[in-house]
């Protein structure tokens, strides 16, 4: 293999925020902090509340029934994980679908940038998700998102993402503790 794929895979990963660069010193693995998680989740609740928002206004019906069905089944595999069924293979499917829940509600507002800017945001996030996110949830978590933002009050569905996105950060955050405590 060339080095030129190498370097451009390693120049991506930096431009994603996973690895860090320095002159003569060579890269590495980016190491977070609670202020990059901090402030990627600000981002990252501004362009979901964003999103709920214009899916209030925007999705149809059937949309609606979607994402209805996939809430129920995200909180079934988080409720399969709170009931010790913790293995990695699952932690990992409900993860990767907890991914494609947002997607598919940023899909439903019509406008691709949001979704592009979304996606990209939660690769990030997606990693620390696996890692130290929460490994169970309140019973319908998401179907109660998805019932508020299926609503056509804007205020509401923005207000509903809000908490769940700042749920989200706060266990990512407790979980950065314990694992920096080794718990």
């Amino acid at each position: 293999m060339s080095l030129l794929p190498v370097s451009e895979a390693l120049q991506r990963l930096e431009s994603d925020g996973l690895v860090e660069s320095k002159p003569r010193v060579g890269t590495r693995v980016r190491v977070l902090t609670a202020q990059d998680v901090r402030e990627q989740y600000l981002v990252r609740e501004a362009l979901e509340c964003q999103s709920a928002r214009l899916f209030a206004e925007k999705a149809s019906p059937r949309e609606r029934r979607e994402l209805a069905c996939m809430a129920e089944h995200m909180d079934v595999l988080f409720n399969r994980s709170a009931a010790g069924d913790n293995d990695h293979e699952l932690l990992y499917v409900a993860n990767s679908y907890h991914f494609h829940l947002h997607l598919r509600i940023a899909e439903c507002t019509g406008c691709n940038a949001l979704r592009e800017t979304i996606e990209k945001n939660h690769l990030l996030i997606f990693n620390w998700l696996l890692r130290v996110g929460p490994r169970s949830l309140p019973p319908r978590f998401h179907r109660e998102l998805i019932k508020s933002i299926s609503g056509s009050d804007t205020e509401v569905a923005e207000k509903a993402m809000r908490e769940h996105i700042g749920y989200g950060l706060e266990e990512v955050l407790r979980g950065i503790e314990r694992r920096v405590h080794g718990e």
